[in-house]
């Protein structure tokens, strides 16, 4: 099979970074690039002469494109995918999928029908590191899994359609549940409006999953510190994926307690705690985005189901709602309807 005929719509914030990697994969052959904005699009042109360009996506559908890479606002996600997949073409979606479970529900019975390819960019599931984490987690040496910590923090970007929950959990829920490989039960959140009225701009999600594991997502758009970081707290170890240290990004803690098995005096009642080595395992990294749309094209190739598939951009999107749901009615826990 020859180079995928690929088209990018949106090439702002994260459409360049998409842009950049479908050109130089050797089994993708970009061929048109979608903007509203005039600028943006003679700033890809200027970098890839070869690359058509256009102001109105619905060329893309009508010019031999195998596969549509869609990186615009979320708002505008639905309509854009739906309009591709009715033109029989695979489609690959950034975070969130859609902005509710209805609408997403919409394009993965389309994707069906029509037996094309709908992918989700939760770009973290092709990153090394997290997997590494996953292979630790099901190998059970950090033991029995207690409870997992998420922090996703820093100063912006602001968004005028969409909260900082619908904006950056995405991210931090694909993980957890790729983790874990769980669906949580139930969520409730709480946040703060700080900067704009009726927009929060810091969110506090508590997530209840099988087996009693707790997992805890703080997002925000408005802290002092860049912070990426993931805490795994097991039975027998612990570990930290840490997506900002150029060095380390997973540290193994052989850390502990154990509560004694039985007490008659208070001074039995002593746990033994532990404080062993910190590991640092040598992961080889590769560009996870460049891993991403490389394994786009290989499930168009082979025809398979994507990891980060439109089934699974379904469940994120439903724990988001059920979370804006929690936010929105005093941080009530919600039963999420699988």
């Amino acid at each position: 099979m020859g180079a995928i005929k690929v088209g990018v719509v949106g090439c702002g914030y994260w459409g360049p970074n998409l842009i950049r990697n479908f050109v130089e994969l050797p089994t993708s052959d970009l061929i048109y690039v979608a903007d509203l904005k005039e600028d943006r699009l003679n700033h890809i042109k200027d970098m890839y002469p070869r690359v058509s360009i256009t102001k109105d996506y619905g060329d893309l559908l009508h010019n031999s494109i195998e596969a549509v890479v869609i990186a615009t606002p979320p708002s505008t996600h639905f309509n854009v995918a739906k309009e591709c997949l009715e033109h029989g073409l695979h489609v690959m979606v950034e975070k969130p999928l859609t902005l509710s479970s209805s609408e997403a529900e919409i394009l993965l019975e389309l994707a069906q029908k029509k037996d094309l390819i709908l992918m989700v960019g939760h770009t973290f599931e092709y990153n090394s590191a997290v997997q590494a984490l996953k292979q630790l987690i099901g190998s059970g040496e950090l033991g029995q899994i207690y409870y997992v910590d998420a922090a996703r923090l820093n100063l912006g970007l602001f968004q005028r359609d969409l909260n900082v929950l619908w904006d950056l959990a995405p991210h931090d829920i694909s993980i957890l549940m790729y983790l874990l490989d769980q669906k949580p039960i139930s969520v409730n959140a709480q946040g703060a409006s700080c900067v704009f009225k009726g927009i929060h701009d810091v969110v506090y999600v508590n997530l209840t999953f099988p087996e009693d594991i707790m997992a805890h997502i703080h997002v925000s758009w408005l802290d002092p510190c860049k912070i990426r970081r993931i805490t795994v707290v097991g039975s027998k170890k612990m570990a930290v994926f840490n997506d900002i240290d150029p060095l380390g990004k997973i540290r193994i803690y052989d850390k502990g307690v154990d509560a004694p098995a039985y007490t008659d005096t208070y001074a039995d009642w002593q746990c033994n705690y532990r404080s062993g080595d910190i590991l640092i395992p040598n992961i080889r990294f590769v560009e996870p985005l460049r891993q991403e749309c490389q394994h786009f094209l290989e499930c168009i190739a082979g025809h398979i189901e994507p990891r980060s598939s439109g089934s699974d951009g379904l469940k994120v999107v439903k724990v988001l709602e059920a979370a804006q749901r929690s936010l929105m009615n005093v941080s009530t826990q919600e039963v999420i309807q699988w």
